[in-house]
């Protein structure tokens, strides 16, 4: 008991958790949501701003795994003196970004690489410091918080829409940097955890990323899956702009569609326990990737912009389900020694590799033959993303039945 008696009550933690996701996915709308729409806006080509895309998230999949292992080798130092000063190195990048709209192609790859790697893949870090406390039997809402953090979304996406409107592009960067602040502040006020120390266990030390592929493989094969899937998954929202002014609508129409993608995520958070508790996190996360897949068909059949608004909806039970469920998947299928790391393989997989590939694939398909183009070849790889996470489920189910 000795590390509850300077514990914070479960009260703060809970709330302090819930705002500090809502901070996060309101920063994460003002610089990412327009990122496309802006670099589009700057002079940049479809090609170039998947590039850009990519950029971010590859400098995620280098800094995310350095990052967690840091975390893991140094388990003394708060997670969120790390978080905050990795935030405020990007916030650095974001000031010289905004003073300097004419910058070319190489000064903006490295913006997004510092965006990219420091302030975006911040997030599975901001995770873990729920889940240090979740671990240790404190009842932190995880799933409300990220379902409160896709409404900050949705609010942030549609205001930024018709703040464009009035202001221009460029004002969203302003936003951004302003959230930065606020998000910063309140990572760290985040009490630190201070539960039971980490005496040593019988059990496996930490493993390197590589080593935990090798010795998971059905861990390893719902990460290829998450990877296809959020090639896939993607390009809807980071390229819904082209989707929306293909479909004859404008920066408004934008906001509206980015508004109701990011509330429809909302409701997961009411009944994502008892799914979870019905079908077990695996199964979860091969619907979120079929449910994601469904909607570049279905977008695919629109034919203006109100269909497009109507399909966003679908959100609930694909991207909705895909964050929390892979965090619990994680959690059940990782050793302990290796749960922060995990996150971030996890994070890497999906957002970054995923999001990497699905920037370069939605570029370079946009320049090639259009949004119907962009959107058959999401759907393809949905396809094949969905159809790995349930053989991983196989997998692990023929591996229950074993034991």
């Amino acid at each position: 008991m000795e590390g509850t008696e300077r514990r914070p009550s479960v009260r703060r933690l809970d709330y302090h958790y819930i705002v500090m996701q809502a901070g996060f996915w309101a920063m994460f709308a003002a610089i990412v949501a327009y990122q496309t729409a802006l670099l589009l806006e700057r002079g940049f080509s479809n090609s170039e701003a998947g590039l850009m895309t990519a950029v971010r998230c590859l400098a995620g999949i280098v800094f995310q795994p350095l990052l967690g292992g840091f975390a893991d080798r140094h388990p003394h130092l708060p997670l969120k003196g790390i978080v905050s000063l990795s935030m405020t190195l990007s916030l650095a990048a974001g000031v010289w970004y905004w003073m300097v709209p004419g910058m070319g192609l190489w000064e903006t790859t490295l913006v997004w690489v510092m965006i990219g790697g420091l302030e975006v893949c911040s997030y599975p870090l901001m995770d873990a410091m729920a889940v240090q406390f979740i671990n240790d039997g404190v009842p932190i809402r995880y799933s409300l918080g990220r379902g409160i953090g896709s409404l900050a979304y949705a609010v942030v996406c549609v205001l930024l829409g018709f703040q464009v409107s009035a202001l221009g592009m460029e004002s969203t960067l302003v936003t951004h940097l302003i959230l930065v602040v606020v998000e910063i502040l309140l990572v760290a006020t985040y009490p630190a955890y201070q539960g039971k120390p980490q005496v040593e266990q019988a059990g496996p030390p930490p493993q390197s990323g590589l080593a935990l592929l090798r010795s998971n493989p059905p861990f390893t094969l719902m990460l290829a899956g998450v990877f296809l899937g959020l090639t896939a998954i993607m390009p809807l929202s980071n390229f819904l702009v082209n989707i929306v002014t293909d479909r004859g609508g404008g920066q408004t129409d934008l906001g509206l569609a980015l508004f109701l993608m990011g509330a429809s995520e909302l409701p997961t958070a009411f009944f994502f326990q008892k799914l979870l508790r019905r079908l077990g996190s695996g199964r979860l996360l091969a619907l979120s990737m079929a449910f994601g897949t469904l909607k570049g068909v279905l977008l695919l059949m629109t034919f203006n912009c109100l269909g497009v608004l109507a399909v966003q909806p679908i959100q609930v039970l694909g991207y909705g389900l895909f964050t929390p469920a892979s965090v619990y998947f994680v959690n059940e299928s990782v050793p302990p020694a290796d749960r922060v790391r995990g996150q971030t393989v996890m994070m890497v997989a999906s957002n970054g590799l995923g999001g990497m590939m699905g920037g370069v694939l939605a570029g370079w398909t946009l320049d090639l033959g259009g949004v119907n183009l962009m959107l058959t070849a999401c759907i393809l790889c949905g396809c094949v993303g969905t159809a790995l996470c349930a053989a991983s489920i196989r997998i692990l189910d023929k591996k229950i039945q074993g034991l």
